[in-house]
């Protein structure tokens, strides 16, 4: 059943007008903070007031105006994108309060700019959660790419602008090679790119078209990270650690996943998906993404960097529940959006706490930190259990459903790729926590950015570790709630599995 409501529309607008508050109080520092956190507060107030009805097996809907016959620009709130937006509305609140830590803490230029562009890319993230067509998502993709450049390229050195053009040229290029051709092609034969419940799409097209159009969608949103086209999400990591955070827990990678599950479920739709050759293939494809992106953070030093690997390979879950299509598989890909914005969250956050407190940002430099940080260290710690999937963390439940979504499609490899991946998560991230807590707190060695230079020159410093203590609250504080949740999330699943009934039936 669909109900009228401007309820999604809402929450597009009330983070654009956020924006422009935020900008009003660009002088006053308090004000323009509080402007941040109170327009977060109130979309997620609005997202949770959708919950009810959506709930309840109905679909709300509005239209913006007619673009075009039968594309108009409207808006469509169902489970999953419910989901998806109620996730981005909770972290953005949390991201918020840790924004105003970190950015303090280390006296970052250009605030103003960085909250501005924040605001922005989560009202096109909520644009894009309750899109009704192609069309509509199309442009609040490709709004995020553009208002998550400044935050990508916010300290403006040589290796800043060299990762943020590499982060628009990928985003730019795939989506207007691929995406744009399977948008058209998708109009062409069915005269709509609406959404609706069980696809667009016919048979009648022919089977050897419909494979080339799902590769055209899966490759041209490249937001999902799928190799080869995941070089930008590591390149990205030269941002400030709140725009990493935001990148890859709230609105980038979410939104790519996103895209590859409405194809899936609301372009093609389940059953025309089962009749097509493409299951082993895509989801062998996402199985070497998981594996490749698994060894690459291997091999990475650089926290940032290994976590972002780490990304890479936590996304191809969620395709890959995608196109298994078996119940149990769906199931665990969908949920694999919230558990891992959770748990990857709070890997961020804490990279970025330790920065704060002490400038270290290598694995290799985090020998005894948790004696000194205990709060972020136990914070990665539960992130760390979410992400190699141990009970009762939430990453559990998502790869236990995935296990079993392997076993119901018959894909005993993807059932082996899934127990490797979890020993290679446990490889690069217990390692972490060992060094944190059993070994003895070392002096390092440091090379930091002259302050105030655009060309990357670094000076050589020490941090001591009768130095480091626990960074402000405004740090810890939402990095302890983000990986309460990512525990919460793994003992309390309903909301997330009625939610995702709404989606698979």
């Amino acid at each position: 059943m669909e109900i009228e409501s401007i309820k999604p529309f809402l929450a597009v607008l009330i983070p654009f007008i956020g924006a422009g508050f935020i900008i009003g109080f660009r002088r006053n520092h308090n004000l323009r903070e509080a402007c941040s956190l109170g327009t977060a507060v109130l979309k997620l107030l609005v997202v949770l007031s959708m919950l009810p009805p959506v709930l309840a097996g109905k679909t709300l809907h509005y239209t913006l105006f007619e673009f075009w016959p039968t594309v108009p620009i409207g808006f469509r709130v169902d489970g999953l994108g419910l989901l998806f937006a109620l996730v981005a509305a909770v972290t953005w609140v949390l991201t918020t309060l840790y924004s105003i830590g970190y950015m303090r803490g280390l006296n970052e230029h250009s605030q103003t700019r960085f909250y501005v562009c924040f605001a922005l890319t989560l009202s096109a993230t909520m644009g894009a959660a309750f899109s009704n067509n192609w069309f509509t998502l199309f442009i609040f993709y490709e709004l995020i790419t553009f208002f998550t450049y400044p935050l990508v390229a916010h300290h403006e050195t040589k290796e800043a602008w060299a990762g943020g053009n590499k982060y628009l040229l990928y985003l730019l290029a795939t989506s207007k090679l691929f995406l744009t051709v399977a948008i058209l092609l998708t109009y062409y034969y069915t005269g709509t790119i609406s959404f609706t419940s069980t696809g667009v799409l016919t048979s009648e097209i022919g089977s050897t078209m419909l494979i080339v159009m799902f590769f055209l969608y899966l490759f041209g949103v490249a937001k999902a990270a799928i190799m080869p086209f995941s070089a930008w999400l590591p390149a990205s990591m030269v941002a400030p650690t709140p725009v990493s955070a935001l990148l890859h827990a709230v609105a980038v990678v979410n939104t790519g996943a996103f895209c590859i599950l409405r194809v899936v479920f609301n372009t093609y739709g389940i059953e025309l998906m089962k009749t097509l050759n493409i299951v082993s293939i895509a989801s062998y494809i996402a199985c070497f993404t998981i594996i490749m992106a698994s060894i690459y953070a291997l091999s990475r030093d650089n926290l940032k960097e290994r976590i972002a690997y780490s990304t890479v390979s936590q996304l191809s879950y969620m395709v890959l529940g995608g196109v298994l299509l078996t119940p149990s598989a769906m199931t665990g890909g969908v949920m694999h959006i919230a558990n891992h914005a959770f748990a990857k969250i709070t890997l961020f956050f804490c990279a970025g706490s330790i920065y704060v407190a002490s400038k270290r940002s290598n694995v290799s430099q985090l020998n005894g930190i948790g004696r000194k940080m205990p709060w972020t260290m136990g914070a990665f710690a539960i992130a760390t259990l979410s992400m190699v999937g141990v009970p009762p963390a939430s990453g559990f439940l998502s790869k236990w459903y995935l296990s079993m979504g392997a076993i119901e499609a018959h894909e005993i490899p993807v059932l082996f790729v899934m127990l490797a991946s979890g020993l290679l998560n446990a490889g690069y991230f217990i390692p972490i926590v060992h060094q944190a807590f059993f070994k003895a707190p070392d002096a390092v060695k440091l090379n930091l950015a002259v302050a105030g230079d655009k060309d990357g020159v670094m000076e050589e410093s020490e941090s001591h570790p009768d130095n480091i203590k626990e960074a402000s609250r405004f740090v810890v504080v939402p990095l302890c709630v983000t990986a309460a949740i990512s525990i919460l999330l793994g003992i309390f699943p309903n909301l997330l599995l009625d939610l995702i009934k709404q989606v698979i039936g």
